[in-house]
């Protein structure tokens, strides 16, 4: 008796003959062999990258279809099945290791393959992953591609808008602030007095930095090596491709593409992701600034300096009671130690070419693509949960500025550096504020003292003329 066939896969065919795929499996035999060759780390493609690819194979249907390459029926056909990979109603069909080829060959084929497959089904004709849905491309120019519109989305749609709600949410409590003066610290020692507003400006002025140059890098981001095939000369593709491609993705993606002047170096290089990735770094460096900064003000709230107090989210300890920890700043500084482990990995590479190449496309996306969504979690968190809702506890920082003896500095161009250093030492000693120990060692009247030493008039850099 024969033996029973196994419903459960079907045979599939590529060059290098047969292989079984499951039988529900959209994809076909080059994704398979990839699924068995790379069975590394278990993380299939971000979604952002898959979209893209989507984007890609929907815009080469409608660039080939106007060129008089593909038949406009297999073209719409194809186009729709690749928005709705755009739209991410197969994601579960794309299963290959980020941790594959370094061309991303593998995830170029399963688009293709999956999209070949879902148009055939809604034709009834055949359509052929490689002849039809890669038509005019190659791996080598759709992956690159696929990662510079991917991050070039994520940036635009998720990170800047979240940045700029960070930044305002700042400059918001900064404008309310502007007349609270506290004690200003250098090395972590007392230093001169400034105002919360000017503390918490200089925050929204690293953020406001750190958007011009995520905006500048997308100048060069945006400039797409499609149209330049296997190794940059565009083989088997129209050279209207690569300028009609840039258009199309445009519209479909809505935001700005242009076609590369020199398709050699998107292929080769990928040094405007490496660039993009090192302003993510920058960003997650002013963010840590940032959030450390909270976590030392909001220290103790007895034993430490206790300035403000953050919004209390959720109980810190599971054996102390009543404890209360800055968990967001937290969970912020190791978003931003990741992003600056991604960016280590990102400059590897990006140097990790050779000649018409780079082989570690996977990745680059992936790293990029995996700061770009943590970062823009994070400072939504940090402004809502943080920012928004902190407090300032007045008291507590009046009574800390009264007695910080560094006020003496104001009164160096009238006593001399000397005498003001010993009434500073004096009043440390002590425990008494700095005013009442100069106007017994000083020589100067009351009056003039208040002026001088007046915190709100330091924060403006002190009394003029």
């Amino acid at each position: 008796m024969a033996a029973r066939r196994d419903k459960t896969f079907r045979m599939e065919h590529d060059s290098m003959g047969e292989l079984r795929v499951p039988a529900a499996a959209l994809w076909g035999a080059q994704t398979q062999r990839a699924i068995d060759n790379f069975p590394v780390s278990g993380r299939p493609l971000p979604r952002g990258l898959i979209r893209a690819l989507g984007l890609v194979k929907a815009a080469a249907a409608e660039v080939n279809a106007a060129l008089g390459l593909l038949p406009k029926t297999r073209a719409a056909a194809i186009r729709k099945a690749a928005l709705e990979v755009v739209a991410g109603v197969h994601d579960a069909q794309f299963p290959i290791d980020v941790f594959q080829t370094g061309s991303g060959t593998s995830s170029n084929m399963n688009a293709n393959e999956v999209v070949a497959t879902l148009a055939a089904r809604a034709s009834g004709r055949p359509v052929h992953p490689n002849d039809d849905v890669n038509l005019g491309q190659s791996s080598n120019d759709v992956i690159p591609t696929a990662l510079r519109v991917s991050a070039q989305l994520a940036t635009v749609e998720d990170l800047l808008p979240a940045l700029t709600h960070l930044r305002r949410s700042i400059e918001r409590r900064a404008r309310g602030l502007g007349r609270v003066a506290k004690t200003g610290r250098t090395h972590l020692m007392d230093a001169m007095p400034l105002t919360f507003g000017q503390e918490f400006g200089a925050w929204a002025a690293q953020l406001a930095s750190a958007q011009a140059r995520i905006e500048d890098a997308l100048k060069r981001l945006r400039r797409l090596p499609i149209g330049g095939t296997a190794i940059g000369t565009g083989i088997n593709a129209d050279p209207r491709f690569g300028p009609a491609m840039a258009k199309a993705l445009s519209a479909l993606a809505g935001t700005k593409f242009e076609s590369a002047a020199n398709k050699f170096e998107g292929l080769a290089s990928q040094d405007d992701a490496v660039e993009l990735s090192g302003q993510l770094n920058a960003l997650a460096v002013a963010l840590m600034k940032i959030a450390n900064d909270l976590r030392w003000m909001n220290s103790g709230p007895l034993a430490g300096l206790g300035e403000i107090e953050l919004p209390a989210l959720q109980p810190g300890s599971s054996i102390m009671p009543g404890k209360v920890n800055p968990v967001i700043p937290e969970a912020t500084c190791m978003v931003c130690a990741q992003v600056m482990g991604h960016h280590a990995a990102i400059t590897v590479a990006g140097a990790s070419g050779n000649f018409q190449l780079n082989v570690m496309l996977p990745l680059i996306a992936t790293n990029l693509l995996d700061s770009i969504g943590l970062l823009a979690s994070a400072m939504r968190l940090l402004a809502d949960k943080s920012i928004a809702g902190l407090k300032v506890r007045g008291d507590h920082v009046a009574v800390a500025l009264a007695r910080n003896p560094i006020l003496v500095t104001a009164l160096n161009p009238i006593i001399g550096y000397e005498k003001a250093a010993a009434i500073a030492k004096r009043a440390y000693k002590e425990g008494r504020p700095v005013f009442d120990v100069a106007l017994e060692d000083s020589g100067l009247p009351p009056a003039e003292l208040k002026k001088l030493l007046d915190p709100a008039a330091l924060t403006q850099g002190g009394i003029r003329g």
